[in-house]
């Protein structure tokens, strides 16, 4: 989906907008997701383009599977309304087009360590942190098949 796709979309609605790797998928990225959806009238999930993730430093063999097959499988999520692939270290341009009403990320972050909080924040958005489900990562599940 481009961007004015996303826009057309959201309008009227309640926009929930989240963003990651989701390079290997699994029960917390299902969990969260669905819970993030239950935030709003539609979720628009940001992508990290494959270069992105090269540089993001997860892992030499990073990102395993490509930018076009990690949509697919984002897309295919009923709770997922669509999918935005962005190009930047962090999704901060993407978010100031957007404009979500609620943006959210995972445990392992704090509202004040999000550069994207600002933003948010700034127009009268609201960030929300969802727990993870312990255990559960990419890495780890790319770390315990011996491809790093």
């Amino acid at each position: 989906m481009n961007l004015e796709q996303a826009l057309k979309l959201r309008e009227g609605k309640k926009l929930v907008f989240t963003n990651g790797v989701f390079d290997i998928l699994h029960a917390g990225h299902v969990r969260y997701l669905e819970h993030a959806r239950t935030l709003g009238d539609m979720l628009m999930v940001g992508m990290n383009t494959d270069a992105s993730v090269r540089r993001l430093n997860k892992g030499p063999n990073r990102p395993i599977n490509t930018l076009v097959d990690r949509i697919e499988v984002i897309e295919a999520l009923r709770c997922v309304d669509g999918v935005v692939a962005f190009d930047e270290d962090t999704p901060e341009a993407l978010i100031a087009i957007l404009r979500p009403d609620i943006h959210v990320k995972g445990g392992d972050y704090t509202v004040e360590s999000l550069p994207e909080s600002k933003i948010v924040l700034g127009y009268g958005g609201q960030v929300v942190i969802l727990p993870t489900l312990e255990g559960r990562s990419s890495t780890r599940v790319i770390k315990g098949l011996g491809l790093e």
